[in-house]
């Protein structure tokens, strides 16, 4: 990745200046111009992070064409806001001041994010002075009027899911508002991930979110073999987009059933957990791991497709295509199910828009991005893939948002494997210094990846954005006017990860 300056919006996204691979170095002039055209709908914002001395933020055409990736210096730690005009950024920014001290200017909500007080630092990847071991207790936004109470729930809940706590206001079963407490847990990545070796920090990339564990995986890589100038084997292409497709598959299989299941209906869950089953063992007897766990690593593959995995792959395609549609005609037909779910949970399309929301949350209300189409990376640059779109916003378009996409997963699998080449599965990544990036399709939305390499070819920087971290606000948004026993089911038709949004 080469780096250069600009000095106009029109030149950093004019034709040569805006490709990927260019990252650019911009005034705070021009960086505060950014932002006014993220709020005015030109732009969508991919991701904003920071290291010391420095604020970066990628950014895409709202029109469609490749992301841009700007870096401003902050030699006194301080960076002008782009949450102060557009709300996407604004936790990521305090992001930035938790774990590197860059401080946003005129911020709107400069609250700590990922920092619950029990570091005993302040700006552990910064400059890393002590803090107070316990920390002041979080300052959840006033809300004021007759007739209201609060509804505390969580981190701990009545299942084996991940911490989070929610803090409802409601006026009798009408919620009011609704605002997310997350960063239980945070795992460290960015400081992690800092002087490892590409292989390891694939691994570490790989826990970003166990159930995105190939996703992930694939962002990174893709970004370091950007970083590197590294060429991937063909087959080792390929199979890699077998194995997000699988993924894809399992997490929708899930997902279906267990929003049926918020809806009072668990014959559906029963059912689509054997899918789901189907799927992970498909995946184990193809790649020696049920979710595919540490099998992208830089330069392709650690493993090749095992001798039985293309007759257990296709087997599987075979009886889902066999035992999903009645399953779809069953949830379609059954009245208790579409009373819970149509019209429940409305994301608007300008909400959507706005928060550049990916996967069936973005899908679900109009928002037509796929980054398997639209950032067209191998192999889907080859095939034809399907990206449903529907309009309502509610928990039932996000289910047909589902289905649709499982459709989509079993023609894409077939046709990788019809397609599938023979040859090697990995090339040795050069120990070169590099910068990449990188945007693919997670079953929850784009992922992006950042890398930067070290003139030992070992990691410098590298950055992580799960779609989650712009599905969480809308899921917040989304509750509203909504009765509090709707909750959960509009909780798990978003489905966001914990894990993906505390790093």
């Amino acid at each position: 990745m080469s780096t250069r300056e600009s000095d106009s919006l029109d030149a950093l996204l004019a034709e040569g200046h805006g490709r990927e691979g260019v990252r650019t170095l911009v005034s705070a002039a021009l960086w505060g111009e950014i932002g006014e055209a993220l709020h005015a709908g030109r732009l969508t914002l991919v991701s904003l992070w920071g290291e010391p001395g420095a604020a970066h933020m990628a950014v895409r055409p709202a029109r469609g064409g490749p992301h841009a990736l700007v870096t401003l210096a902050c030699p006194e730690g301080r960076f002008p806001s782009v949450g102060r005009v557009h709300a996407p950024a604004i936790r990521l920014e305090r992001t930035m001041a938790d774990l590197f001290g860059l401080l946003a200017d005129d911020a709107v909500d400069a609250r700590p994010w990922l920092d619950h007080g029990r570091w005993g630092l302040t700006a552990p990847l910064g400059a890393a002075t002590p803090a107070p071991a316990t920390g002041a207790p979080y300052a959840f936004l006033p809300v004021e009027g007759e007739g209201l109470h609060r509804i505390p729930v969580g981190p701990v809940h009545a299942g084996i899911i991940e911490p989070g706590h929610f803090r409802f206001t409601a006026f009798g079963e009408t919620v009011v508002r609704l605002e997310a407490r997350l960063g239980y847990v945070h795992k460290g990545l960015d400081g992690l991930m800092a002087g490892a070796d590409p292989r390891h920090a694939a691994r570490l990339a790989g826990r970003l979110s166990g159930d995105s564990t190939v996703a992930a995986s694939l962002a990174f890589c893709r970004a370091a073999e950007a970083a590197a100038g590294a060429m991937v084997p063909e087959r080792a292409v390929w199979l890699r987009g077998v194995m997000a497709e699988l993924e894809r598959l399992a997490n929708h299989f899930g997902d279906v059933g267990a929003i049926c299941n918020d809806a009072a209906f668990p014959l559906m869950l029963a059912h689509c957990a054997v899918l789901r089953e189907k799927v992970l063992r498909a995946a184990d007897a193809a790649f020696g791991h049920r979710l595919m766990m540490d099998r992208i690593i830089p330069g392709g593959l650690a493993r090749d497709l095992a001798p039985e995995g293309t007759a257990a792959i296709r087997a599987l395609v075979e009886t889902a295509r066999r035992d999903f549609p009645p399953l779809v005609a069953l949830y379609d037909a059954t009245a208790s199910l579409q009373d819970r779910t149509v019209g429940t949970g409305i994301v608007s399309a300008e909400l959507a828009r706005r928060f550049g929301a990916g996967g069936h949350v973005g899908r679900a209300s109009g928002r037509d991005f796929d980054a398997r189409r639209d950032a067209a990376y191998p192999p889907y640059d080859r095939l034809a893939v399907a990206v449903p779109v529907r309009q309502e916003g509610d928990v039932n378009a996000r289910v047909w948002i589902r289905i649709r996409e499982i459709e989509a997963s079993l023609d894409l699998v077939s046709a990788m494997l019809d397609a599938l080449p023979e040859g090697p599965v990995h090339a040795p990544l050069p120990a070169v210094a590099g910068e990449g990036t990188a945007l693919v399709e997670a079953f929850r939305g784009d992922l992006f990846a950042f890398v930067r390499l070290g003139a030992d070819g070992r990691v410098a920087r590298a950055h992580l954005r799960d779609a989650s971290w712009f599905q969480w606000p809308l899921l917040e948004a989304a509750i509203e006017g909504n009765i509090v026993a709707d909750f959960p089911l509009c909780n798990k038709s978003f489905n966001c990860s914990y894990s993906g949004a505390d790093l």
